[in-house]
């Protein structure tokens, strides 16, 4: 399997951004469970699932079910080739703490939200 590699990093005083290619489903299930709102419904916009479904085939983005809708629509972004599957973590570090903020199939959507984030803070 190939290794986690970091993509993109930005330091800020004892603030860091980093985005990881992971290839690890779970470190990925993790981060996507970490996801606000407001990540989730940019996943749900990078993804296209208004375009790529019939309304009545989409639970509402407020519903409980939606989570799971997409994580499996994320899981079928993730293919690279058969049965590889890779991820793109955004990790933010401060101090001591660090967390996981947004987890994308591809690296166009992480770079967005990163970018955001970072314009956010500045």
């Amino acid at each position: 399997m190939p290794k986690q590699e970091t993509y993109f990093e930005h330091v800020t005083g004892d603030r860091r951004i980093e985005v990881v290619k992971t290839y690890d489903q779970m470190y990925a299930r993790e981060a996507f469970d970490s996801m606000d709102e407001s990540a989730q419904g940019q996943l749900w916009k990078s993804l296209s699932i208004e375009e790529n479904f019939s309304p009545s085939d989409i639970p509402s983005i407020q519903s409980p079910e939606s989570g799971e809708f997409l994580w499996e629509e994320l899981l079928d972004a993730a293919r690279e080739d058969g049965n590889i599957i890779s991820f793109f973590v955004v990790n933010e570090t401060s101090r001591a703490a660090s967390k996981s903020l947004y987890v994308s199939p591809d690296w166009p959507s992480a770079e967005a939200f990163t970018k955001r984030l970072i314009a956010k803070n500045q």
